[in-house]
């Protein structure tokens, strides 16, 4: 059996670390020839020796000398700023698992889109900043994207069940985050430790938050749009918070294809690795017996705004994706620095949507344009 040669962009976080323990009871179909981070070089270092991969990538290049300095002397090592591009690049592969959180993925990406690669696609981001572009050059390329969030691998599975044509609605289920049954007011208090204290998936700081404010699902909406070339208003939301099921599919004769688990991400990621195969997987297994009453409730976009800009995004399209997703990166990261409130994270990227000049076909130069006015924007509304 030929074996498919894997890269790796953002291996140290999460799903990254995630892909490797999949991976690792795969290794007589998969070689990991390629791995990428952004400042991790410690971590990257001990992955690219387990592994005897081919080159590193390190976004951080005044870490360079130590990641050289903790490999061996063969491997290649590309560090800066275009570090994960170059790679793709340079190191023949078929499959790309892209697990960078934000925009930064999106570069990358692109450039395994137009080489014709299967890319497993965990980076939400690329898909809400440049979705028309990134799917339109798959299409060309011949290049396949498959989700790994688990709400879009969810979606992807059960689409299986029938024809596009027949596809009413995707319902994109919720956990409702730490803050699910919290009032306004204690909201508008939530502190960086309680916004990072997520009640079911076990993610990195940045999704935990956007989890929190239900951003992450607000991304959701505009990725789904763009995936499945769905319009805005075939996609729903639903809280549910015991994240058993993953999201759902309705078609026109009324029938509802769910996709169920335990939240555990190695499911989507094996299945982005392996399909349409489906192979034993080291994920937790779903005990029916034990596992009780499910429950939904609508979601609160009163006390949750984040969604009502989503649905706005995607039906506007255009610039508007750039400038949403930078906008809440930004403001993430003040949030994490303790300079802005909890409510302010949204109401700075509702703020930020609303002052930006509004291009409807972009180029991928004017994306990128609009990416740097918005973060720049977030620190201008924050500090006036």
């Amino acid at each position: 059996m030929h074996k498919q040669r894997v890269v790796i962009l953002g291996s140290t976080g999460s799903i990254g670390q995630n892909t490797l323990v999949v991976l690792d009871g795969l290794r007589d179909r998969f070689d990991v020839v390629g791995l990428a981070a952004g400042t991790r070089w410690e971590m990257l270092a001990k992955q690219s020796r387990k592994w005897s991969c081919e080159a590193v990538a390190l976004s951080d290049a005044s870490s360079s000398d130590d990641l050289k300095g903790a490999v061996s002397s063969d491997l290649q090592v590309l560090t800066g700023s275009d570090a994960m591009v170059e790679l793709i690049d340079r190191i023949e592969c078929d499959v790309v698992i892209v697990a960078v959180v934000g925009a930064a993925g999106l570069p990358a990406t692109m450039r395994a889109a137009g080489l014709g690669k299967r890319i497993g696609i965990a980076n939400k981001e690329s898909l809400v900043v440049a979705g028309p572009l990134l799917t339109q050059l798959a299409a060309d390329s011949g290049a396949t994207l498959i989700p790994i969030d688990s709400e879009h691998s969810a979606i992807f599975q059960a689409m299986h069940a029938g024809r596009r044509e027949d596809v009413r609605r995707v319902v994109l289920t919720a956990s409702g985050g730490p803050f699910r049954t919290w009032p306004a007011d204690k909201i508008a208090s939530a502190t960086l430790k309680e916004a990072l204290n997520h009640p079911t998936w076990d993610m990195g700081p940045k999704i935990t938050i956007d989890s929190a404010t239900m951003m992450n699902k607000a991304l959701e909406i505009v990725e789904a749009r763009w995936l499945f070339g769905l319009d805005h208003d075939e996609i729903d939301v639903i809280v549910h918070p015991e994240s058993i099921i993953h999201s759902m599919v309705e078609f026109r004769d009324g029938s509802v294809m769910a996709q169920l688990g335990t939240p555990d991400m190695k499911t989507p990621i094996q299945y982005a690795l392996t399909y349409p195969e489906r192979l034993a997987c080291p994920s937790e297994r779903l005990d029916f017996q034990t596992l009780g009453r499910m429950s939904f409730e609508p979601p609160d976009v009163e006390r949750f705004p984040a969604l009502r800009l989503g649905y706005s995004v995607a039906e506007r399209g255009g610039t508007a994706g750039a400038v949403f997703n930078a906008a809440n990166e930004s403001a993430v990261r003040l949030f994490r620095d303790e300079a802005i409130g909890f409510c302010d994270i949204v109401s700075t990227v509702e703020r930020v949507l609303d002052r930006h000049s509004f291009v409807a076909t972009p180029t991928f130069a004017e994306l990128m344009d609009a990416d740097a006015w918005a973060r720049d924007e977030v620190l201008r509304c924050t500090t006036c």
